[in-house]
């Protein structure tokens, strides 16, 4: 998956940007054709400390409040779910992230050589 909102951050600047609040989310999106209905993410956007996620997420909001609900009967019932998930801020999947990227090592954390 693409991570949107960390284009021109340092690693530096991302871990500052976390430890002060931001956090990487994940929006869901329902789209419906008569008896056919579709739950899927959005890409991991960033969202620094202070930005809005509820607005960050307004697209995928949008477009389930549109097309999501047509299909019978999980569009409505995956419509509802997708919108809660969205308005309550998106999926926060900061751990997951944090935990995927490659740990450095001791030594060359604190600067040590062998």
């Amino acid at each position: 998956m693409k991570i949107i909102g960390i284009e021109n951050l340092s690693a530096n600047e991302l871990n500052l940007e976390i430890q002060r609040g931001g956090k990487f989310v994940i929006y869901q999106y329902c789209v419906s054709i008569l008896v056919m209905t579709f739950r899927r993410s959005s890409d991991i956007y960033f969202i620094k400390s202070g930005e809005n996620a509820v607005t960050r997420g307004l697209l995928w909001t949008l477009l389930t409040l549109v097309a999501g609900w047509w299909g019978i009967p999980w569009g409505p019932i995956f419509s509802i779910q997708c919108l809660v998930t969205n308005l309550k801020g998106g999926k926060n999947v900061t751990d997951q992230i944090r935990a995927s990227q490659p740990a450095k090592p001791a030594a060359a954390a604190v600067g040590q050589t062998f």
